[in-house]
């Protein structure tokens, strides 16, 4: 991709830098721990996703914009802190892997009721492509082949395409958006982590 555009991720860090460096220093004087922030940010996923699994999207929709908020605010307080951890990061990771399940399960499982075999399956294919997306970044990381964070479906993407598609209505579009966007930006990972790799295959 462009330099000017690696990620969504990238492009909301810069345009709400100032707010959330100002909140960090905030939660960093009133002494809020990152990683405690980082925990309850399970919440509102599993408030959004019990909501979800009741048909209520408006509702869960809500709720997870909420809770996006707090998603941000644990990095900003770790870095004013002066507490930003490898742990720290490792748990912001597993918690995200969570929230996930709960979310996709829980829209899964309203559909399932209905009777709905496609918004299932859309559910699950989005689910699968989130996944796809953080395993390819990580093991590359964990292969030394490098952090692959390029790609338009990261979490940020998937985050705000699943609040819309939840406070509009329309959640399978959503979800088809999601599986085929997520998918995509896992297979371009992929091949820019061979594109970094390629030194390997000149090694005798």
């Amino acid at each position: 991709m462009p330099e000017r555009f690696r990620s969504t991720s990238e492009l909301l860090r810069r345009a709400t830098g100032s707010l959330t460096a100002r909140l960090g220093g905030l939660g960093a004087r009133l002494g809020w721990q990152p990683n405690a922030i980082t925990a309850l940010g399970l919440l509102p996923a599993l408030s959004a996703a019990l909501l979800a699994a009741q048909a209520q999207f408006l509702a869960a929709g809500l709720v997870l914009m909420l809770g996006a908020a707090l998603d941000a605010l644990d990095g900003a307080v770790a870095r004013a802190s002066g507490r930003a951890t490898r742990f720290g990061a490792l748990l912001d990771s597993t918690i995200d892997r969570y929230a996930d399940a709960l979310l996709f399960s829980g829209i899964g499982y309203a559909f399932a009721q209905a009777g709905d075999l496609l918004g299932v399956l859309l559910a699950f294919g989005a689910l699968s492509g989130a996944y796809a997306v953080s395993y390819v970044r990580a093991r590359a990381e964990g292969l030394h082949i490098g952090s692959i964070q390029d790609g338009l479906f990261d979490r940020a993407a998937r985050l705000i395409v699943l609040i819309l598609a939840l406070l509009t209505g329309f959640v399978r579009l959503g979800l088809l958006i999601l599986t085929v966007g997520a998918h995509l930006t896992a297979l371009q990972r992929l091949w820019l982590a061979r594109i970094a790799a390629q030194g390997d295959e000149a090694q005798p």
